[in-house]
């Protein structure tokens, strides 16, 4: 099962060309089951103008497996965050911490387009779906 952070989920819905939302789309085509917490849905709704495209973001969104987030999630990402920081890594945005424990504690593999997760993973027992990048040679001058 992969978590599908709100950084794919935006490039996605805004039909963005990159490595990570091809991987998703191959994820979708083999019909892999896909799953959000209760932060990435937020996040990925809170930004979206139109309210016609939220309603469509929205139920595209209800088909997804829902992953809770309990008392001990919350307490698993202040240790995440916190063990970085005495390693000298400060994660941006403490809400990846967040998204990092739900994977963490239901043996997911995270689908994501943001830095601070690849910290998190070096670190931690956070598992990573890794993308192809695109490579100098394919691209055009």
């Amino acid at each position: 099962m992969v978590l599908v952070d709100t950084t794919v989920w935006i490039d996605f819905f805004t039909n963005r060309s990159e490595p990570h939302v091809d991987k998703l789309q191959e994820l979708i085509e083999k019909d892999e089951d896909l799953c959000l917490c209760g932060v990435i849905l937020a996040e990925t709704l809170q930004g979206i103008r139109s309210d016609a495209e939220c309603r469509k973001t929205k139920e595209h969104l209800e088909t997804l497996i829902f992953m809770p987030m309990h008392r001990g999630t919350f307490a698993r990402a202040a240790e995440l965050y916190r063990a970085l920081r005495k390693k000298g890594i400060t994660i941006r945005k403490p809400v990846d911490c967040m998204i990092a424990a739900v994977a963490i504690e239901n043996d997911l593999t995270l689908l994501h387009n943001d830095r601070d997760f690849d910290h998190i993973a070096k670190h931690s027992k956070l598992k990573i779906l890794k993308t192809k990048k695109p490579t100098e040679s394919s691209t055009t001058s």
